[in-house]
């Protein structure tokens, strides 16, 4: 029997849902085409079969998912998985940790970088700029009207433009939403 995963990882460990997922092959037409746009565009997990018990949020979720984590323009795609990370890390979302610690490994190869994330969490030390991304999603994510003006001058002091706060707010932010529903809906098992 597999047992829940509690412990920071960046292997992405299976996620098991609390209620039973939408069976893709009895969906609706409305579910089947909310689930047409997965958030990865790589097939439909058991987490996006869960959230299609509610197709018309679902429908609206996945193209802002896509927007935010996959944009063009703005924040490169590493650091919106920093950010996603860092949002993760103070939410306790060992699933969602683990799928961005991933993503930014791929992306970067900075191997550092997680392992002062996963060792010492909010007081991780990192180089400048990936401390100010880092600091300012964690924040974000801990207590959001806590995070003003000297922050964003921070984030501006290490190179980052207004779209590029802007996907880091939104990165960070849709991982305080999303964090909360992985928690809700089911859990990490080994």
């Amino acid at each position: 029997m597999k047992k829940p995963v509690h412990e920071f990882t960046a292997d992405v460990p299976e996620w098991s849902p609390y209620v039973t997922p939408v069976d893709f092959e009895t969906a609706t037409p409305e579910q089947r085409a909310a689930m047409k746009i997965t958030p990865s565009n790589k097939g439909v997990s058991a987490y996006v079969l869960t959230l299609a018990h509610d197709p018309e949020s679902l429908d609206v979720r996945s193209p802002l998912f896509n927007l935010i984590m996959y944009g063009k323009d703005g924040l490169v795609s590493a650091e919106r998985e920093l950010g996603a990370t860092a949002a993760s890390v103070v939410n306790r979302c060992i699933y969602c940790t683990a799928v961005h610690t991933s993503r930014f490994l791929n992306l970067t190869k900075r191997t550092d970088v997680v392992d002062a994330i996963f060792a010492d969490e909010r007081n991780a030390r990192l180089e400048p700029r990936h401390q100010a991304l880092f600091d300012f999603a964690a924040k974000l994510s801990t207590t959001p009207i806590e995070a003003g003006a000297d922050d964003a001058a921070k984030l501006k002091e290490v190179g980052l433009g207004e779209l590029e706060q802007l996907d880091l707010v939104l990165s960070a932010a849709i991982f305080g939403w999303a964090n909360r529903l992985m928690h809700t809906l089911g859990e990490p098992l080994a």
